[in-house]
This record gives structure tokens, sequence and C-alpha cells, in this order.
């Protein structure tokens, strides 16, 4: 067996390669970028490489800077993980020269599933069920009309060498096939350099199930259930399960078996993935093949027992497989979902920043590349974790999944965990009514309100009561003999303020949470609510409805005021220039400059508090 590996990539993937080839007794070699110096995968390796700056293009995906790091470390093996250099030819290509071993598929077989066009004529030939549509070049939008007539609309037109929805439209009209074209043209040639086209039926309420397999370098293939995926947003996978809840064991048991013939017809070895697009008649047709360990892999380890980051070790190494297909049954249900760093009440923006509050829980599988105290960098796709969990039922994972989701608690990075919590307790989630526009037809009830209820607003006063001082003990309010039976607080949180009493003890707070000088944050159903605070005299530090706030991850480019100056309300205080638009903060009355943390060129997070005034008197 491999002495040492090396894995390419960063983040939750690499510590969980790391935690397999750590059980397996193989050393393990990290590499990371200018903003991963610090990162969790780098500490958890046994030997860690830098290979360049922040940008992935820079560093990660730059194959001569990885092969060096394999020479200056003798690692024997690489693991790519997903995403990066693990569906790269070139890269299996440069590895096999250098005589070390690629945990993944052969080249061959990635050049021939890497292209949708090459992939579906060889599924055909394979005797895989297929969408109609078009395989041939496509000259202009002319015949894009002509041949989308013919399939018969709708149909979906998209970039033969595509992933992650770029370079995908769905066209209903001659119209909209024209313009489709063209745009699908044109965005492939920008993110893939490769502007080839074709056209295929688009199944209307489609489900999203994929199949994974195993195969070994002796012809051993096996296929190990499926994963239903079709709760997705703009064709990224949001929450996946297995099984399928909408599967019957014969339709099981006839894509299992195409997707194994698949990998049969294409020399495939190691782990990979036959994507399905499946009907509401259970009609299945062949989608692509990802040619990489999968995001979503915890779900079939769950309900299989099988490791599959071992078996792609044991399966570079030349081992045969030692599980047949009799040996893989469904043991109860597992439900993974994605825990993303982005602000679902903002159109999903990406939210970076410190993270200097994060807890996870300990309950189900938590798979996360990042710690308290950590970095979220805009360099990077902007998962923070995997929440997953297994249970007998699919009723029961759910419960458990949500109640999870529920209780994630990450400040002042924003995350969707309160989007996932209410996309599973969904009834039509619930009730297995699911397709791939589940997200887009409920979007408004699934982004729900992030205005404070009345027992959010009473928790943030009972914290404040917890940790207010006075000036004969260190001890909380509510905890100290013969103190104030009421401590009345005003608080303001998104415009309102309210005047909120409280008197519990530490062990009657309703919530979670933390008190800073300005402001206590609350975190319930899988959000944080930030509370300003009203100085109450004695010492205390800003009044809270004069906090001026960062409305989002940015840099200051213009400081308009000073410590101690006079301002009127309205009057520009300074200048964050965010997701490239400026935005100008005011004052919100007349008063006084007090507190002022920031200067021009400074990058600020999101609620940071830049300045406070002091109402004028």
């Amino acid at each position: 067996m491999f002495k040492k590996i090396l894995i390419a990539n960063r983040g939750e993937i690499a510590c969980r390669i790391i935690k397999t080839a750590r059980k397996m007794g193989i050393a393990t070699v990290a590499v990371y970028s200018d903003a991963d110096r610090n990162a969790l995968h780098v500490k958890m390796a046994d030997e860690a490489v830098h290979i360049g700056p922040a940008p992935a293009n820079q560093s990660y995906i730059v194959i001569d800077r990885i092969l060096q790091a394999i020479r200056e470390t003798g690692a024997e093996a690489v693991h790519p993980g997903y995403g990066f250099l693990s569906e790269n030819r070139r890269f299996a290509e440069a590895l096999d020269q250098a005589g070390i071993a690629f945990i993944g598929p052969p080249a061959t077989a990635i050049e021939a599933m890497g292209d949708k066009i090459t992939s579906k004529k060889l599924a055909q030939e394979a005797g895989v069920s297929t969408v109609p549509g078009y395989m041939g070049l496509i000259a202009d939008a002319d015949e894009a009309v002509r041949i989308s007539g013919e399939i018969g609309y709708p149909v979906m037109i998209k970039a033969s060498a595509g992933g992650g929805g770029k370079g995908m439209r769905i066209a209903w009209t001659d119209d909209e096939a024209r313009e489709g074209f063209q745009s699908s043209k044109n965005e492939a040639a920008s993110s893939f350099g490769d502007d080839r086209i074709f056209i295929e039926k688009f199944v209307t309420q489609p489900r999203h199930i994929e199949i994974q397999v195993l195969a070994d370098q002796h012809g051993n293939a096996v296929y190990l259930h499926e994963r239903e995926c079709s709760i997705q947003r703009r064709n990224q996978k949001v929450i996946e399960e297995a099984p399928s809840p909408f599967l019957d064991e014969a339709t099981r048991r006839a894509m299992g078996e195409q997707a194994v013939a698949l990998a049969r017809a294409v020399g495939y070895t190691s782990a990979g993935t036959v994507e399905f697009i499946v009907d509401g008649e259970r009609n299945f047709y062949f989608l692509e093949m990802n040619t990489r360990l999968q995001v979503e892999h915890p779900v079939t380890e769950l309900i299989t027992g099988v490791d599959l980051v071992e078996q792609m070790i044991r399966s570079a190494w030349g081992d045969p497989l030692n599980i047949t297909q009799k040996d893989l049954k469904i043991r109860g249900w597992a439900i993974e979902s994605r825990v993303y760093a982005e602000d679902p009440y903002r159109g999903f923006l990406p939210s970076t920043g410190s993270l200097d509050h994060f807890d996870l829980g300990v309950e189900g599988r938590i798979e996360t590349g990042v710690e308290e105290g950590d970095q979220i960098s805009p360099y990077y796709d902007p998962m923070v974790a995997k929440l997953v969990v297994w249970a007998e039922t699919r009723a029961e994972a759910i419960d458990q999944l949500a109640d999870i989701a529920e209780n994630v608690e990450i400040w002042p990075v924003k995350t969707n965990a309160a989007f996932l919590a209410n996309c599973l307790r969904d009834k039509d989630f619930e009730d297995a009514n699911l397709d791939t526009g589940f997200i887009a037809a409920k979007l408004d009830s699934l982004v729900s309100s992030d205005e404070a209820g009345d027992e959010i607003w009473q928790s943030a006063a009972d914290f404040i009561a917890l940790a207010e001082t006075d000036e004969h003990s260190d001890l909380p309010i509510g905890l100290r003999l013969n103190a104030p039976g009421v401590l009345s607080t005003t608080l303001t949180h998104k415009g309102e303020t309210r005047q909120v009493g409280a008197a519990r003890s530490r062990t009657e707070a309703s919530a979670s949470g933390f008190v800073e000088p300005a402001r206590a944050v609350v975190f319930a159903d899988g959000q944080a609510y930030v509370f300003e605070r009203q100085s109450r005299g004695s010492g205390a530090a800003a009044a809270g409805d004069g906090a001026i706030l960062a409305p989002m991850p940015g840099k200051v480019i213009a400081v308009d005021v000073a410590e101690g100056d006079a301002v009127t309300a309205g009057q520009r205080l300074m200048v964050l220039e965010a997701m490239k638009m400026e935005h100008a903060l005011t004052a919100p009355f007349d008063g006084t400059v007090t507190g002022l943390s920031v200067s021009e060129g400074g990058q600020v997070q999101v609620e940071a508090v830049l300045c406070v005034v002091e109402p004028a008197e």
C-alpha cells in the first residue's frame, strides 16, 4: 500500500481524505495557497507545501506546482478530491509520466466522459438510455432553430464542455432557441474555451438521480445504488439523499446496471458517478458521468457502509474490489445539506469574513474544512460545511437534519442554514414531491423573514441582563442577591427600537447567543439576530440605534468625519465599496461621532460597528 499520498485540494474534502488515509496508516501531504496558510487541512496533514497565491489559477490548478510539491515530499500518489484538477486529463497524464499514481480513473476515461457530446455517443453505444437530441456540430442559430423544432419543444441548449450550469439554456419557442443558442455559445467560449453546442429534449418536472459506481483494475465493477439530488438552486445541488424516495427496485436495478455498463465501456476504474434525469413515469435518461468523487458521497457511504475514499485508494494501488453487487444492501436513510456562506435575504450573495463564532453542533456527520477564527475568503467555493445524518427512516432523517440546521451558530458570516431548514420542513419535501424546480417554485416561502419575533427580542434582553454588571460586583445581575428584579434594556433590530425587560437567570435563557459592548447576538432557527443596545449610562458602550454598521463585507474608500465631530441627520459619514458598488453611510440623527474604528482603505466585515453617533443633548 502507498506510504504517502498528496491531496491536491483544500477545505472539507481535503480533511475528509486525510481522515481515511490516517485510518489506513498512510501519511498525507497538504498543499496550500497564501489564503490557506493556517487552514484546517494544513494542520491535519503530516506535511504541507505552499504552492502559490490565493487565486486558484495561480496555485491549486497549476499542474507544475503540484508536481513540484510531489517531488519535494516524495508522495507516491495524488488524490484530487473534487473540483480543481480532479477531472483534468492533462493532470492525470502528467502524473502517469512522472510515475505517480492518480487516485482516480484513467486519463482516457476522463477525456471521454468530460465531453458531453462524446459521452452521450458512448453511452448510446453502451446501451444506456439517453435523452433524444442532436449530437452533431451546430453551425448557427438558424440550424439550432430547425433542430429544436425537429426534437420538439421544450429543448435544452448546452455547452459540450460545460458544467455547473454554465452554457446552458432552456428554450420553449423558436425565438428562445435562437437567442439561447448564441448566449450558450458565448458563455461556453468564455468559460471553457470551447464553444461547441448540442441540443436535447428538455424533460419537464425532472428529478436528478445519480448512480454511484466503483471499479477496479481487474474488470470488476459494482453500483452502490442511487442518490436523489433534485433539490437544486441554479443547477447547483443543495440537499441530497440516499436512497431516492421515488425509485422502485426494478428502476434502481436498471439504472445501476446501465451505469456499470458505461463504466466498463470506457475502461473506468475508481469511484465515479453516472447522472440521470428521471421523469414522472420513471423513464430515465443519461445526463453525464462525473469522473471523480462527488460532494454528496457521504450519503452513499452511510447507507452502504463502504468508505469510497478507501476504495479509491485501494483501486489506485491495484487491489481488486473486495465487495460484490450482492453485498451492497440499502440500510436506512441518509440526507446531506450544504451550508454555504451566502445571504439568502440578499439574493444569495456570497458572504466573506472571519468566523468569529462557529458552532455546528455535534450530532450527525459534520464535514468541514474550517474552524472558529478562520476566514471565509472570496477566492474559493463558499461551502462552509456539509451536514449529514443517518436514520432508520426518511422521516427520522429529515427531522434530525432540520433540527441540526436550525441550531447552526455562525457569525458574522451569513449562511443558508435557515433556508436549508425551511426546505427540509416543507411539506412537499417531506412527502417526496420533488423535482429540480422545487426551490425556484417555492423560493419566497423558503427564504423566510429574518425579522425577530417577540421571543428573540426577549432572549436578547435576557442575555444583556446576564452580562450587565455594576460597580460593586462582577457577577451578572440575574445571579446577584438583592439585585433589581427587572432590567429594562432599549434594543434596536433592523430599524425597530423596543424597550424590553428581563429578569431571568442564566439557566432560564430561552436561546443561545452572546453579548458584546454594543450589541447582543441571538441564535435561533439557523439565523443570527443582531440587536444594538442603547446606553444605560454607567460606562455602557454606545447608543444602539446610533451604531453605524457595515451592510456587507467591503472596503472603506472614504471617511468624512473624525472622532468628536458634530454631525447632522443625513450627513455622510463614510463610503463603503462592496460588490462593485459604493454605499454611502449617513448619520441617523444629530449628534457626535464616537468610537470611530475605521480608516480609508480598511476592509470590514458585515455588521461590523464602524462608528457610533451619540445623540445630541
